[in-house]
């Protein structure tokens, strides 16, 4: 059996591993190994293909900018997926349909992601998961000047990307069937705590209220899963301690 993963970031590697890991081929693809989704023949990039996993990503608040990227890449994965009999599966994110997160721009990009996904014609799983551990670094890298900060006051129930690539990995085995997955972590923290508790050379963190209705969604949990989600581990004081964090 044969898989591609579209997306070449941490959380392609880590669902090329995972699938590998259970016995099957495994092609990873994006803009570095010359595939642009955007303007390439993905049909050709599938041919082959038993599932496509999507896992492709493109930084940016702007809800345009957003929306244009994430509904054409997968409207072009998953049509093409249609073409060559190949399952398609969708990395989201729990939460980004809700109403009051479609102030920012990356959140409402995905929730159309997801709306144009299923007009595909491709058989779709969503695996919705919530902010990674590894959010905490990537928010000081974006937000900081020289050892400060800013870090937006939200509350969340951070969980393990290794774990996330598992319940994709089980979905492209068909250990698990169900069209939507959602997972989250054994904790509610917040994003300023996580922030805090990174190790290394200290980084002075400093919260960010941000104003209007989107900072009270962040700040009151509309990012926390909902009953039902599955919980998987690591938590994140258990992940910053792992030996391969050190």
């Amino acid at each position: 059996m044969r898989a591609v993963v579209i997306g070449g970031g941490a959380s392609g590697r880590a669902i090329g591993a995972a699938i590998a890991a259970r016995g099957w081929a495994v092609q990873l693809s994006s803009r570095r190994t010359g595939l642009d989704v955007l303007r390439d023949d993905v049909v050709s990039a599938l041919t082959g293909a038993d599932v496509v996993v999507e896992a492709t990503g493109r930084f940016t608040t702007s809800r345009r900018r957003a929306t244009d990227f994430f509904v054409r890449s997968t409207t072009a994965i998953g049509s093409a997926a249609a073409v060559v009999g190949a399952r398609h599966v969708l990395l989201s994110i729990v939460g980004c349909e809700r109403p009051e997160v479609q102030g920012y721009g990356y959140f409402a990009g995905k929730a159309a992601q997801e709306r144009a996904a299923l007009t595909t014609g491709a058989p779709l799983t969503v695996v919705r998961s919530t902010q990674w551990h590894e959010f905490a670094e990537q928010n000081a890298e974006r937000f900081g000047v020289g050892r400060v900060a800013l870090v937006p006051a939200m509350t969340i129930a951070p969980v393990a990307l290794t774990a996330v690539a598992a319940v994709v990995a089980d979905v492209v085995s068909r250990d698990r069937a169900e069209r939507r997955v959602e997972v989250g972590g054994p904790e509610r923290t917040t994003l300023l705590e996580m922030t805090r508790a990174l190790p290394g050379p200290g980084v002075r963190a400093l919260s960010l209220r941000l104003p209007g209705r989107l900072g009270r969604a962040f700040r009151d949990g509309a990012l926390l899963p909902g009953a039902g989600t599955e919980v998987v581990g690591p938590s994140f004081d258990e992940w910053v301690a792992a030996p391969s964090r050190r």
